[in-house]
């Protein structure tokens, strides 16, 4: 790497040169999916300096939608943050952009051919982001199970979407039972998505080669893959089906998940335990969230849920267990916590707040399975599956309040139970 050649530099050349050579990382651009041995077009930009931004900017202000999925570091961190933004990016008919300042883009001229650009945007490089939440804003966004991209775009954005085209919900409506986006790739294209990296470490700096190819697959075949979807939800009158799904979907993400202060330190297994064992455990807990926190990592890196439990339940019982990955400092801390857990006196020993819930009537029972019997019917003359027109939980719940029914279901589904 030259003195003047950025990390990105550097990764875009071998991102080209191993797209020319190789045939299982070679970026299509067409709303057909080509496979490898069609030709084709590459065009891959991968942006970390606000100049690179403003040029990717361009491109989504001329397009209606857009294409994302995000990484985040949740395994390797202690709190989560977005460390790529991935993004697809329809391009005018038989366009490719060529500019030296992207990076790299390469194609045909077939006028026929509808391209993308591809681009991974660096969070973690100090980009000023608030230009591409507000160029976003106003886009359709196009996402493969939109929950956890949606709750990572807020985090690392402050970007909610007023328009979003989930393709896992939209497979789903048609009754399309293997909705993995691996699985809609090779239904739709014949393609087998590489598989790797699920659990790497996305803030590494600079990506390797095998990330960024494994990070851009995620998102390139979303914008054809709606065109083909939305299709068939046409052809079926589903369509707005899905955008009440999709609406229902981006309001879920929105909602904060939060648990009782009290609640924070029980783990898997927990709610065995009680009395002394489960203030050594609080402790314990307390300890782990403070070392985790100091080293930057996940709490299991710590010490696993399991041996935390155990634990709690060695001390209380008169044994100190030992670990030997453990520092001095990290031991002695470790120790502490566990003295301090022995000695919380009775009163103030935690207690489990069990949910209780009502025993369902003679009548709740026979809703229930009134409920049950109409979506079944629905599911099975539709080709869906029951579970998503109506989850039991939410049969139950609605048989005891039918009030719930409008916050729990969308109207599609409230339509084919006959509670619309």
């Amino acid at each position: 790497m030259t003195n003047d050649e950025s990390p990105n530099d550097q990764l875009a050349k071998q991102l080209l040169k191993r797209a020319h050579h190789r045939s299982d990382f070679v970026i299509r651009h067409s709303s057909a999916a080509p496979k490898p041995s069609e030709g084709g077009s590459l065009s891959l930009a991968l942006i970390a300096t606000d100049a690179l931004l403003r040029e990717l900017l361009k491109k989504i202000d001329v397009a209606d939608r857009v294409a994302i999925d995000t990484e985040a570091d949740s395994l390797h961190s202690y709190r989560e943050k977005l460390c790529l933004l991935q993004m697809s990016v329809p391009t005018l008919f038989g366009i490719v952009d060529a500019g030296p300042d992207l990076g790299i883009a390469t194609g045909n001229r077939d006028h026929r051919s509808r391209l993308q650009h591809d681009a991974i945007v660096d969070p973690l490089a100090g980009l000023d982001l608030e230009p591409l939440r507000q160029a976003l804003e106003t886009r359709e966004i196009v996402l493969h199970g939109a929950d956890y991209d949606l709750r990572m775009l807020r985090l690392g954005l402050n970007f909610t979407a007023c328009t979003i085209f989930d393709t896992q919900i939209a497979a789903r409506l048609l009754g399309i039972r293997e909705f993995s986006l691996a699985a809609l790739v090779k239904r739709y294209f014949g393609l087998e998505l590489p598989k790797g990296s699920q659990k790497a470490n996305w803030a590494k700096r600079p990506l390797p080669v095998r990330m960024a190819e494994y990070a851009i697959n995620d998102v390139h075949y979303l914008l054809a893959l709606a065109e083909k979807l939305e299709a068939e939800l046409d052809a079926c009158q589903r369509r707005d089906w899905l955008r009440q799904s999709c609406r229902r979907a981006i309001e879920q993400a929105a909602v904060a998940r939060a648990r009782k202060q009290d609640e924070f330190w029980r783990v898997r297994g927990s709610g065995s335990i009680h009395g002394r064992p489960a203030a050594v455990l609080r402790a314990l807990w307390q300890w782990r969230e403070r070392e985790a926190e100091m080293a930057d990592r996940p709490p299991f890196h710590i010490l696993q849920n399991e041996k935390l439990l155990n634990a709690a339940l060695s001390v209380a019982s008169g044994s100190m267990p030992d670990y030997k990955h453990f520092s001095h400092r990290r031991r002695e801390t470790f120790r502490e916590a566990a003295r301090l857990g022995l000695a919380v006196p009775e009163s103030d020993w935690p207690v489990l707040h069990r949910r209780f819930g009502t025993r369902p009537t003679a009548e709740m029972v026979r809703r229930t399975e009134e409920l049950r019997q109409r979506r079944d019917k629905s599911a099975e003359e539709l080709g869906l599956e029951p579970s998503f027109i109506a989850p039991r939980g939410s049969l139950e719940a609605i048989a005891a309040d039918r009030a719930r029914a409008e916050s729990l279901l969308v109207p599609w589904q409230r339509e084919l139970l006959g509670i619309a």
